[in-house]
């Protein structure tokens, strides 16, 4: 069983990149599903303001701090993780893994022009990848269980979903609660990064936890509201705690 700690009344693993790489394989080489799970300062916000959301959180079977700031925040409550677990390196580490040992994956989410430009990049970057499916995220209510059926038929190990939040984990869910078995990972943006639509941020900004300014920066309409006023309020929130756990 893992390490787990609480931050803010979320539940996170404390696992390093590798140790959750092969935690997930124990799940495949089971076969039992999954709902690989990365947190960061907004899905705590949205936690805090959506009890669903919250209750999907905190029933993932593993729970990564995909966040600097929840990195942060683990050291100064005193619950320290070991290290942040990027969601779109360990889809990277994952697709590895299965390029390596023939674990099949299925792709659903972004546009169809990004959804095909990143599996060319694929086919390059992972000769043999066992590549069963593919959707791209743009669906009606009704295709919906068309695509549950594509996925249940394909019985792919790994099924990367990149929609956004909250929307990819109302549809994880459903999928799961229709015994749908696999690991199943929401990936949020990776698919417009990994497709070499959008730039990811240089490794020195990386390093430097500054990966979230050099986003805002290029995306400054969508992303400016999230970052910097859910930031503030995340901040808020983790001194409201440590000062709770004072008194």
């Amino acid at each position: 069983m893992n390490e787990r700690i609480q931050i803010l009344g979320i539940t996170i693993d404390s696992l390093t990149m590798k140790e959750t790489v092969d935690a997930v394989e124990q799940y495949v080489l089971k076969k039992h599903p999954l709902h690989l799970m990365g947190v960061n300062a907004d899905k705590i916000n949205q936690c805090h303001e959506d009890e669903k959301i919250k209750k999907i959180v905190n029933e993932s079977g593993i729970i990564n701090a995909d966040g600097a700031s929840v990195v942060l925040a683990s050291r100064f409550l005193g619950s320290p993780v070991p290290e942040r677990v990027a969601g779109i390196d360990l889809m990277q580490n994952l697709l590895e893994l299965s390029n390596k040992k023939g674990y099949s994956v299925y792709f659903f989410g972004a546009k169809e022009e990004i959804l095909q430009d990143m599996l060319k990049i694929f086919e390059e970057r992972y000769p043999a990848l066992n590549v069963v499916g593919y959707r791209n995220g743009y669906f009606s209510p009704e295709d919906e269980k068309h695509i549950q059926e594509d996925i249940k038929e394909k019985k792919p190990d790994f099924v990367f979903v990149g929609i956004t939040s909250p929307k990819k984990e109302y549809i994880i869910q459903s999928f799961m609660d229709n015994e749908i078995n696999a690991v199943f990972m929401g990936v949020g943006g990776s698919f417009d990064v990994l497709s070499g639509h959008i730039k990811r941020a240089p490794l020195w900004m990386q390093k430097l936890n500054l990966e979230w300014l050099f986003r805002v920066a290029n995306e400054p309409k969508r992303l400016f509201k999230r970052y910097f006023v859910g930031n503030v309020t995340f901040i808020k929130r983790v001194l409201d705690e440590k000062r709770k756990s004072k008194k």
